[in-house]
C-alpha cells in the first residue's frame, strides 16, 4: 500500500486547505497503473482524516478487491469529506453520485431515524454488549431500514468507538457540568436529544466545520472517540477529555442501490468479504486505539478526567429521554436493543 499518511506536523488546517486548492479531488492512493480499464470503477467517499484506521483498513479491501477481481472491480477510497460534507454525500450517494459512502449511524439516522438507536445514551457498557447488539437481530433490522430508505448495506457495521467529552474551557466531571456547556454535536437527533436532556446547549455542525468552530470558541467543546479527536488533531483546540462512553457509534459502508445491484454476483459477494475481514480489523484498530490514545494524547497537552458513568446515566434517566426514543423508535427496536443491553425504560 502506498504511504500517503501526511506528515505529523502537518496540521488539520493545513491538510485541508491543500486538499480544497487541489484541481480535483484524489483518491487516498495515487492510480495504479493497470493494463485494462476496471469493468466497474466505484468511489468509496469517507469522512475521515487518511491517519484514520477507517481509510487504512478500506484501502486495504479496495486493494483486495481489485486483485481478486483481476481488476475487473476498481474502488478508489476519497477521505476527510473530500467530495463533500457528510450530509451531501448521503444525497450524493443516494443519487448515485458516489456509489460507496462510510457514514456513521448518528448522522445515518437523519434519513433512517431507527439507525440512530445506537447512539442512545448510555445504553451500551462495553463492545461484548454492542457486537451483540449489531452483529445480531437488531443489526439486521436496522439494515431492513437502510434498505426501504433506498440504500444498500451488505457489510458488517464498522467502528467509531465510544464517544468522549472535550472542552476547551471546563473539566467535566458530573452531569450538572454539563449545564450550559456550548458543546458541538454531528446533525444527528439522538446526539443533540442527550445533551439537550442533560441541559447543554448543543449545536450541530458538520465534522468537515469542526476544527473551525473550535478554534474560534463558536463552541467550547465536542464529542467524538479518541481515535477522531487525534486523527483530525483537536487536541491542538481542546483541553481536557472527560470519559464519559455517553453514545456508542459505528459506520455502515451504504451503497448506492443501481451501482450495487450493477455488480455480478461474485463480485457483491467478493466486496462483502473483503470489507468484512476489513471491518474486523478496523474494529480491532478502535479497540486498541482506545487504548493507547490516552497517554498519546496527554503527551499532546490534555487533561483526562474519568468520570461516574451511572450519575449520567440516572441524571438521563431522570428525564424523559429514555421513554420518549422508545416511543419514537416503537416497541420492535426498543425489545430489539434491550435484548441485547437489558432495561432501560
Amino acid at each position: 500500500m502506498t504511504n500517503t499518511r501526511k506528515p505529523f506536523g502537518l496540521t488539520r488546517r493545513h491538510f485541508l486547505a491543500a486538499t480544497a486548492a487541489a484541481s480535483a479531488a484524489v483518491p487516498l492512493v495515487g492510480i495504479i497503473g493497470r493494463a485494462n480499464a476496471a469493468e466497474f470503477s466505484y468511489k468509496l467517499a469517507t469522512g475521515q482524516d487518511p491517519t484514520h484506521p477507517v481509510n487504512k483498513r478500506a484501502q486495504e479491501a479496495a486493494e483486495r478487491v481489485l486483485k481478486a477481481s483481476n481488476g475487473r472491480l476498481d474502488i478508489k477510497v476519497f477521505p476527510a469529506n473530500q467530495l463533500g460534507s457528510d450530509t451531501d454525500l448521503l444525497a450524493q450517494v443516494r443519487s448515485g453520485g458516489v456509489e460507496l459512502f462510510n457514514l456513521s449511524t448518528s448522522i445515518l439516522a437523519t434519513l433512517v431515524p431507527v439507525a440512530g438507536i445506537y447512539n442512545t445514551g448510555f445504553a451500551f457498557p462495553d463492545y461484548d454488549h454492542v457486537w451483540k447488539a449489531t452483529d445480531g437481530a437488531l443489526g439486521n433490522y436496522i439494515r431492513d431500514q437502510i434498505g426501504k430508505a433506498g440504500l444498500v448495506a451488505p457489510i458488517k457495521i464498522w467502528d467509531n468507538g465510544f464517544r468522549q467529552i472535550t472542552s476547551s474551557t471546563r473539566e467535566i466531571k458530573t452531569p450538572d457540568d454539563l449545564k450550559g456547556f456550548k458543546i458541538r454535536v454531528p446533525p444527528a437527533p439522538m446526539l443533540t436529544s442527550v445533551f439537550k436532556s442533560l441541559e447543554a446547549s448543543a449545536t450541530p455542525i458538520n465534522f468537515n466545520e469542526l476544527y473551525s468552530a473550535l478554534q474560534t470558541k463558536v463552541v467550547e467543546g465536542q464529542e467524538n472517540p479518541l481515535a477522531i479527536t487525534a486523527s483530525a488533531r483537536l487536541y491542538e483546540v481542546q483541553k481536557y477529555c472527560s470519559m464519559t462512553g455517553h453514545v456508542w457509534d459505528g459506520y455502515y459502508i451504504l451503497g448506492n442501490r443501481r451501482a450495487w445491484a450493477a455488480l455480478p454476483d461474485d463480485l457483491k459477494a467478493l466486496v462483502v468479504k473483503e470489507f468484512d475481514q476489513s471491518g474486523m480489523d478496523e474494529r480491532a484498530d478502535i479497540a486498541a486505539l482506545s487504548q493507547s490514545l490516552r497517554q498519546d494524547l496527554t503527551s499532546k497537552g490534555m487533561t483526562f478526567i474519568d468520570v461516574d458513568r451511572e450519575k449520567f446515566r440516572a441524571a438521563l434517566s431522570k428525564t424523559p429521554f429514555y421513554a420518549d426514543w422508545k416511543g419514537k423508535y416503537g416497541a420492535e427496536a426498543w425489545g430489539l436493543l434491550e435484548a441485547a443491553v437489558g432495561k432501560l425504560a
